[in-house]
């Protein structure tokens, strides 16, 4: 790397900061079961102790995402969560409603034709948004698995519209540092028509939610074929572009570990951000935030992984010679604009990385670290036990 490179990688890696999730640090799974793991967290203490390692060692994830549903008990003071989180080195991200576990949103939430069931999601959102506000939470973040299965099943234009009025009414509920992110998913568990099925229908209901309303990006959430890149710079240049949930896919939404499928396409993403800065002389403020479960890896080891190369990506794709390459557009030059993007997705960014971490006194490694101080084994041991203690059975699905 030149003097230049690695001061412009360093300056990246100060700016960038990746929430992780509460439920990545669980036992997840799939609809036809689960694969436990001694290790995995209990209950949000653990979750958060979890995520207070993997920041301890990596030193860019300052904040937890959590789900209102699987992390909040009954009358529980959010302030004391809060409290228990800053005990773990850590604080309270974006607060996730469920609208999708109850048995009453068979048939949807906010898209739901009861309206006592629509009343219903809107005020979990509204106590979701309380929550947010007590623990100094910035983001509602909303995923919906409302849709249809099956043609003629229901009005498309009247689920539509009664998503348009949930969500202006939980816009109103925001407090003035909260934004709203919407987000979108193409199919699953909807097969026929997904109610907020891309990016284009997110965008609209998010400009008639109001004005602190986004549009949450997961990389998860596209078809193969999708240029999620394209979608990413549209969404920056209408101001737009709320947040990310990182991941890889294959095929859909996998949930894998970020970079293990397709890293390339990661960098292109975070290239067109660090672009769109160059132009406009300012950083988007964007949530950069983790959301996977899958079941094979262990948890904080695929959680650490995941980190490190959003850290790498994010530090190789600040390299980019934006000069060189308006020079290049402006010629057509296709095969110099192409290479100029492949020239820095293939430096090592190591040493960059390296010396980043030893100037915040992090492990040069946080793998490795991690291993070496054997938290998942100590953790696991404690699990267990505690587990028996409890008497608690493990089964079920997702989460």
């Amino acid at each position: 790397m030149t003097s230049v490179q690695l001061r412009r990688a360093r300056e990246a890696l100060d700016s960038f900061a990746v929430e992780t999730p509460s439920w990545g640090f669980a036992d997840t799974g799939t609809r036809f079961g689960k694969f436990f793991q001694d290790a995995a967290a209990i209950d949000l203490s653990d979750k958060l102790a979890d995520a207070g390692h993997v920041h301890a060692l990596t030193g860019c994830c300052p904040t937890v995402a959590v789900h209102v549903l699987w992390d909040f008990k009954p009358g529980e003071d959010p302030k004391a969560v809060a409290r228990l989180a800053r005990k773990h080195g850590v604080k309270i991200g974006a607060i996730n409603p469920n609208l999708f576990q109850d048995q009453s949103y068979k048939w949807g939430s906010f898209g739901n034709a009861d309206p006592a069931v629509r009343a219903r999601a809107i005020q979990h959102c509204v106590d979701s948004i309380a929550i947010g506000r007590a623990v100094g939470s910035e983001y509602l973040s909303l995923w919906f698995a409302d849709g249809t299965n099956y043609p003629g099943q229901e009005s498309i234009r009247d689920r539509k519209a009664r998503f348009e009025e949930a969500l202006r009414a939980c816009h109103k509920q925001l407090g003035p540092k909260q934004k709203m992110l919407i987000e979108y998913k193409p199919f699953e568990p909807a097969f026929y028509a997904t109610d907020i099925a891309d990016w284009g229908m997110a965008l609209l209901l998010a400009k008639k939610a109001g004005p602190r309303a986004k549009v949450l990006v997961d990389t998860g959430h596209h078809y193969s074929a999708q240029n999620i890149e394209q979608i990413v710079a549209w969404l920056l240049d209408e101001d737009m572009l709320g947040g990310f949930h990182f991941n890889d896919r294959r095929y859909a939404d996998d949930d894998l570990t970020l970079g293990s499928i397709d890293p390339y396409q990661v960098f292109r993403i975070f290239h067109e951000i660090h672009f769109f800065a160059a132009d406009r002389g300012r950083r988007p403020k964007i949530a950069y935030m983790i959301d996977q479960c899958h079941n094979e890896k262990p948890k904080i080891e695929a959680t650490i992984q995941t980190v490190v190369m959003a850290q790498e990506l994010y530090a190789k794709a600040a390299l980019v010679d934006h000069a060189a390459l308006r020079r290049a557009q402006a010629k057509n030059n296709v095969v110099d604009a192409e290479l100029i993007l492949k020239r820095a997705f293939f430096t090592d960014v190591a040493p960059a990385l390296a010396a980043w971490r030893r100037a915040q006194k992090l492990p040069l490694d946080p793998l490795a670290e991690h291993r070496r101080r054997g938290y998942a084994k100590i953790a696991a041991a404690d699990r267990v036990r505690r587990r028996k203690e409890l008497g608690l059975k493990r089964g079920g699905g997702f989460a």
